[in-house]
């Protein structure tokens, strides 16, 4: 479930919405160069200069020029598991994860020509189509386990750990979770990066909490690509809303 929002979100101080921004610029900067131009003839040095930024700064939000084609909103997920989490518990999971959803992308409408470019780079460049999907998984993995934790937390009232947030920034106002490690790694740039599922200390996620996460990144995925061929037909919350209805619903064949 790997989310292109590019949202102004309101949470955070000033150096966090800063800092939001200042990825979403990079991120769509290199989306329509490549778009235009093609993946492979788009330097780090172009992305930068139409974001209107320095090289330093675009190594402070990814590791390489790959990663600003694929990790297009890489705080999306770290958004949607706490909302998840908190959401009310007489809630069924599937109703939680919906909610949470819904609200990362109450601005999708506005991102109708981004998707479509970013969709448009991912076919015309097998290789960041890949580690698209490397990225989708490591998200999709994430959501498992805060659906394990969830289903948990229901089932032992008094285990009310939510993830911690993007944790404090430094001075650059980039938080110490974006920085690199010793081996010059950021934490989340890539799917390698991600912890490995059911990892020491870890429980790894059943069946139903993978298969939920699965489905819900599918369900973004389907919602997306129905409405962007008829965005003048239908607003993307009703698409949105009528496939999770249907999941709901058990998939019940259409009527004739």
């Amino acid at each position: 479930m790997h989310i292109m929002t590019g949202k102004d979100a309101a949470g955070g101080g000033l150096r966090e919405r800063k800092k939001r921004a200042t990825r979403a610029a990079l991120a769509e900067a290199a989306v329509r160069l490549a778009a235009e131009h093609g993946a492979d003839q788009v330097t780090v040095e172009a992305i930068s200069a139409a974001a209107g930024v320095s090289v330093r700064t675009f190594f402070n939000y990814f590791e390489s020029r790959d990663d600003a084609f694929v990790v297009v909103d890489a705080d999306a997920s770290e958004r949607v598991r706490p909302a998840f989490l908190t959401a009310p518990p007489e809630l069924p999971p599937l109703e939680a994860l919906r909610e949470a959803l819904a609200a990362e992308l109450r601005e999708a409408e506005r991102q109708h020509e981004l998707w479509s470019l970013h969709a448009r780079v991912l076919r015309s460049a097998p290789h960041l189509l890949v580690r698209n999907l490397g990225a989708q998984m490591a998200d999709e993995s994430g959501l498992a386990e805060a659906i394990a934790r969830r289903i948990r937390a229901g089932d032992d009232p008094d285990d009310d750990t939510v993830p911690s947030g993007d944790g404090d920034a430094d001075a650059e106002g980039v938080p110490h979770r974006d920085r690199p490690d010793a081996a010059g790694a950021r934490p989340g740039s890539h799917p390698e990066s991600a912890p490995p599922e059911g990892g020491a200390g870890r429980a790894a996620p059943g069946l139903y909490p993978r298969l939920l996460a699965a489905v819900a990144g599918t369900a973004v995925r389907v919602s997306v690509q129905h409405w962007c061929e008829r965005p003048d037909e239908v607003s993307f919350a009703d698409v949105f809303r009528e496939v999770f209805d249907l999941l709901a619903a058990g998939l019940p064949a259409p009527a004739r």
